[in-house]
This record gives structure tokens, sequence and C-alpha cells, in this order.
């Protein structure tokens, strides 16, 4: 975290620009940590990596053996911040070739997605890759009702059936949805899937670090205590009120000055293949984020070098 840093000398906007936002972002970052452990709101991400619930990150590893030891693949069935943001970790810190690896080399089970569009000629292909070879699925809703995901779990849910029968394909499907209420919620109490919980205060757009990231994460061999210590540290970094010290809160202040400014279209731009879906996810955080009502600034993304021969 340490090499991360802000440069705005090309921005045209002055340093004591930026500092007279100072008392502002204070204000606003005791209000926020003040909302944070209120169920009712959507700020429970701000605490995440030292508040979670330790007994169910428990129960992600345990599943994530269970799965590595009776499958090939993993299907992580969801859309937005509910696939994303696991895939954005897993594709930057694996191999690039992670899933064409021999499975001797990979180690840990594929992770194919599905539920992120609507595409017949899609789904027959993955149906076709699976085959013969052993999978499980999770599928993550906080709703339980969202379209696509909808649609292509009822189709993953009958393979699993009809391959395995019902009672051990209900053993090899994971749920990730709402605790207390949903469609997804309510099959899973019925037929006994597996269920971990997204909790009610963490948006899905930001809830990589709940077991909407965490189980696919894990699942793929990456050490996820590793990744909740790096994200402590970069809690304990970016909770400085002090927007001399934090900046995160240099970038959030140097956004709404550009954006008052009429700069109203930002990219993101980055130089690793393996970074390309940090990108997709970043730009579906920040779109659904803040862009209502005509208004917030446009996120796009770019992979360069590729992309400096065409945008």
């Amino acid at each position: 975290m340490k090499n991360i840093n802000i440069d705005f000398k090309n921005t045209k906007v002055l340093s004591k620009d930026v500092t007279e936002y100072k008392d502002k972002v204070k204000k606003i970052h005791n209000e926020l940590h003040k909302r944070a452990n209120d169920e009712k709101d959507f700020v429970g991400w701000l605490e995440l990596p030292t508040n979670y619930d330790k007994k169910e990150f428990a129960r992600i590893k345990k599943a994530a053996k269970k799965i590595k030891k009776e499958s090939d693949i993993l299907v992580v069935i969801g859309i937005g911040g509910s696939y994303l943001g696991a895939r954005a970790v897993i594709e930057a810190l694996t191999n690039t070739f992670y899933n064409m690896l021999p499975e001797k080399e990979r180690k840990f089970p594929q992770i194919l997605y599905a539920g992120n569009n609507l595409s017949p000629n899609y789904i027959n292909d993955l149906i076709s890759y699976i085959g013969d070879k052993d999978f499980s699925v999770n599928v993550i809703s906080k709703s339980g009702t969202t379209t696509e995901p909808g649609i292509t779990f009822r189709i993953f849910r009958e393979m699993l059936e009809n391959k395995y029968g019902i009672e051990e394909a209900r053993s090899r499907i994971y749920v990730t949805t709402d605790k207390a209420k949903g469609a997804l919620k309510t099959l899973s109490d019925s037929e006994g899937y597996e269920r971990f919980v997204i909790p009610d205060n963490v948006g899905g757009r930001y809830s990589v670090l709940t077991a909407v990231g965490l189980l696919p994460i894990a699942t793929a061999g990456i050490d996820i205590d590793k990744l909740m210590e790096g994200a402590r540290t970069a809690q304990e970094r970016y909770n400085d009120a002090d927007l001399k010290y934090n900046d995160c809160y240099k970038y959030a202040v140097l956004r709404n000055i550009l954006y008052k400014n009429d700069k109203n279209i930002e990219i993101l731009v980055n130089y690793e293949p393996k970074l390309h879906y940090f990108t997709e996810w970043w730009k579906q955080l920040y779109g659904e984020s803040e862009g209502k009502d005509n208004l917030g600034i446009f996120p796009a993304g770019v992979d360069f070098t590729t992309d400096l021969h065409s945008m």
C-alpha cells in the first residue's frame, strides 16, 4: 500500500483548492463512521476488514476445501458486484492462464462465471465445456430475483440434479444471499443448501470482502487470511480524517472539484492484462454508485498498451 500515491499536478487543480475541503472532509469522515455499524445503512464496507463474521469466515474456508476436494470446476453465478470483485481479485492474483493450466499445475478448481448475461451461446458453450467434469455452483444474489442469475441457476441446478441426484446436488450448491429474506434465502432453507450471508449494511458492489467474493477467491487457492490482512492495512492507512495525510480523500476532493468544472468523464487505465477485471469492477462500483438522475461522473476503462491503438 505504501507504493500507492496520488499525483494531481496535471489536473490544473491547485493544492490550496484541495485544502479548502479539509473541514468538510473531516465532518463527512466522522458521519460515515458513525453510520458504519447501522444495519439499515449501506456503509458497513468501511469496517469490513475488522468487523466481519469470524465464524462464517471459517465456514468459507471449509467450504472452499470441500469444493476443491470434489470438483474440477466452480461455477460462480452472479452479476455486477456479485461476481466482479471476486473475478478482479482472482485474475489479478493468479496465473494469467489459470483456467487453462493442467490440473496438476493449477491445483485448485477452475473458476468459471455465469449469470452475468443472457446469451444462450454462452450458456451452451459452458455446459459443453463442463461435460463430464465434476462441478459445484455458488449462486450469489441478495434478493434472489435478479433475472440473469435466476435463469442461469435454474439451468445449472437441473444439471447438478440430473448428474448427481437431488441429494448430492444439494451438497454441491452454495448460496450467498440475504440473511433473513428473499427468494434465494427461502429456497436455500427448504432445500438445505449451505448458505452464506450478504450483510444488510453492505451493498453488492462493495461486497468483495464478504462471502460474495471470499468463497470464489478461496476456492481459487488465494489465501483469504492474507487478503484480509492487506485490507486491514489499507483500513488503518486510509482511516485518517486529515485530508493532508489521506490520498483517498484527496482523490475524492479532486473528482468533486473537476466535476464542478464540467469534467464529467473519468478513465481508469491499466497497463497489466491481469487488471482488466479490476477495471471492470471499478466501472461498476462507480457507475452504480454515482450514475443516478443524469448526475455523476461517467466511468470508463482502457487496457494499455492495447487501447493506445484505438481509444
